[in-house]
């Protein structure tokens, strides 16, 4: 890093996507009419920069170099924007102008928002920034920022109150209070009567991160099944904590449930555009379906969203990611999570009720379920009818399974799917159509079973690896080391609900 009292490079990063890139902050004082210029592929809030670092400087007893001013952010060739430049400009004035000691950017990367006092402010994607900078071995001064005080990765963060603590460098660090109490779901799926075979499906969707499609009148208890499916999940580990919450930190939500290990859980209205689902923008900003990596997208209405949007969904769903395409380059955005979604069976919305209260014609109904598309339809692993409870159990008297029960189905499904993944040398359900075969263990009288209802329905080789990975999701929960019959039956009457 090449340092002397007339030029300066500070390094800094900015974000692209869901990841910090390194840039450097080239200073240059030369002889010439006094000015101060900002290149690099800028945007108008960089270049008000300006503005914001000479009252800074000011308001802290500091002095405005009065040479001409070069600032190049390199490389040349990448989009910036964001008022995170502010700290690293100032810095690099303060030091090739002599004010500072050139010792303070040693081994330092700074990013933050300059006040017109001199104050710094953290800048959204702190958590970016710092997974950055413990990457690269360097210490990131910032703002006061409440993202690191739980993120167990604080050793390598300064928080700078303002400018002034650069001329004793008289930094502070993150207080760690991490070990935070995880809350749990309040939420309790012994509140909601009846409902057995919905509240099966959706033990399933959790043990094997399967999706589900909930279908039946209004009324009839499909959003609350679903926002309770987050109780019987298990909670984040470290590594997804951190994957999510830097998501958070980027979009400037707050991530302190994330933090806590609960998993996010996303419901967007059916209005919502492509942009807002998939991420977007100028600069590219994540979307609903990367909120919700490491948890769960709840799409009540689903047959009212936009076709466009809902066929924006098949990429994100088989492989775990979004790319977005743009102009200017390629941006990579992570959504892997668990689709849960739910739609009345027509526009009226009691089709099949017992009320007898649909007045859509044939045509109307299979247009409206048309409107979710085949392909979509085909990605979703289980679809069950929800119809509306009866009085006993909406009164409690058959309430069914607690959150509690089925959340000890879940764990215990996992932890034997883990065993059982160790010992086989590790042929998983995830993997290809070939390995989810070979970790099913099918006999001869459940493949030759299988392939006769795959034939009777004509289900395509997707809809084949669906019922095998449900079926193996099944037999986990049962803790059988081979997939049979009934685990296939199972997983083929959520499978063929609508004849896919």
């Amino acid at each position: 890093m090449a340092v002397s009292y007339r030029e300066c490079t500070v390094l800094s990063a900015t974000i692209i996507g869901v990841q910090a890139v390194e840039i450097s902050v080239e200073v240059v004082l030369s002889n010439g009419m006094p000015g101060f210029s900002i290149v690099g592929m800028t945007d108008v809030a960089i270049q008000e920069a300006r503005e914001r670092i000479r009252a800074a400087l000011r308001g802290c007893g500091f002095s405005m170099p009065s040479e001409k001013i070069t600032v190049n952010l390199a490389p040349g060739f990448l989009k910036k924007g964001g008022s995170g430049f502010d700290l690293p400009i100032a810095v690099g004035l303060l030091v090739a102008s002599g004010q500072v000691s050139p010792q303070l950017i040693q081994g330092r990367m700074f990013v933050g928002e300059l006040s017109l006092e001199g104050r710094v402010r953290a800048v959204l994607g702190m958590l970016a920034y710092q997974e950055f900078a413990r990457a690269n071995d360097v210490k990131l001064v910032c703002g006061h920022s409440e993202d690191f005080a739980f993120s167990g990765m604080d050793d390598c963060v300064l928080f700078a109150d303002s400018l002034q603590a650069l001329r004793s460098e008289s930094f502070s660090r993150p207080i760690p209070c991490r070990d935070a109490e995880r809350l749990g779901n309040s939420l309790d799926f012994a509140d909601v009567g009846g409902h057995r075979q919905a509240k099966r499906a959706l033990q399933i969707a959790a043990a094997g991160n399967h999706g589900l499609m909930m279908i039946g009148p209004p009324g009839s208890g499909k959003t609350m099944l679903a926002s309770r499916l987050p109780g019987i999940l298990p909670p984040l580990n470290e590594r997804e904590i951190l994957e999510t919450a830097k998501i958070y930190s980027i979009v400037g939500e707050s991530a302190e449930d994330v933090l806590r290990g609960e998993r996010p859980f996303r419901a967007p209205h059916h209005s919502a555009s492509c942009a807002g689902l998939i991420g977007g923008g100028s600069p590219i900003k994540p979307g609903e379906l990367s909120l919700a990596h490491n948890g769960v997208l709840f799409l009540d209405e689903l047959a009212e969203f936009k076709p466009s949007v809902l066929q924006a969904l098949r990429q994100p769903i088989e492989e775990g990611s979004i790319v977005l395409v743009r102009a200017d380059g390629k941006v990579k955005l992570p959504s892997r999570f668990m689709l849960v979604a739910a739609s009345n069976p027509c526009p009226c919305g009691y089709f099949g009720d017992s009320s007898g209260k649909c007045s859509c014609s044939h045509m109307q109904v299979v247009n409206y379920q048309n409107r979710i598309g085949g392909p979509l339809i085909d990605r979703i692993d289980m679809c069950v009818d929800v119809w509306r409870s009866d009085f006993k159990s909406v009164i409690g008297q058959d309430s069914g399974p607690s959150s509690r029960e089925l959340r000890e189905g879940v764990l215990a499904a996992r932890e034997f799917a883990f065993q059982r993944w160790r010992k086989s040398g590790g042929c998983s359900q995830d993997g290809s159509t070939r390995e989810l075969a070979k970790a099913c263990m099918l006999d001869c009288d459940s493949q030759l079973f299988l392939e006769d209802m795959a034939q009777v329905h004509s289900m395509s080789g997707r809809g084949i690896a669906s019922v095998l990975r449900v079926s193996r999701t099944i037999a986990d929960i049962e803790q059988s080391e081979c997939v049979l019959r009934e685990h296939l039956a199972e997983a083929l009457t959520l499978r063929l609900r609508t004849g896919r």
